[in-house]
């Protein structure tokens, strides 16, 4: 991607993670923080997808309005072979390929498989939402006690 193109099309939230993600030569456009990400998604600037499974969108909730492809089925997390062209079909009114894209899962650890896979694919504006959901798994063995989307109180909803 030339700097003329990500000056054009990525918003200038994302300039930060652009830089560092070609500094650390990464596969993928980079990482943004859980508020950045609700910022660009609440602007219309960037369209948010759900990589975990819906099982964990169900039981442990998901962002409101976000999209969702599996990045991995099933309890034991099964790569999902049909990603990159579910992907594909769900941002394809808004931008495909050059949309600005941000991957959510629960840690952000599957989201950066699927953001790398997206990238590969030809996605030019794939990002990881740094922290994910849930955030990192604690001392007590707990998640979302110190980082992740619901520990900064951003919107999400329960089925």
């Amino acid at each position: 991607m030339t700097d003329a193109i990500a000056e054009t099309v990525v918003p200038a939230a994302l300039e930060h993670a652009l830089a560092q993600a070609r500094a650390q030569g990464l596969a993928y456009a980079g990482g943004v923080g859980p508020l950045t990400a609700w910022r660009l998604v609440a602007q219309g600037e960037a369209l948010l997808v759900d990589v975990r499974t819906a099982e964990e969108r169900k039981f442990v909730g998901h962002v409101p309005g976000s999209l969702h492809v599996a990045w991995a089925t099933g309890t034991s997390l099964t790569r999902n072979p049909r990603f990159v062209r579910e992907l594909e079909a769900k941002v394809a009114k808004d931008g495909g390929k050059d949309a600005v894209v941000l991957l959510l899962c629960r840690s952000g650890k599957r989201s950066v498989l699927a953001a790398e896979a997206a990238a590969a694919a030809g996605f030019s504006h794939v990002f990881n939402v740094l922290e994910g959901f849930e955030g990192e798994i604690d001392a007590a063995q707990q998640r979302g006690q110190s980082d992740g989307w619901r520990h900064h109180g951003l919107p999400w909803v329960q089925d």
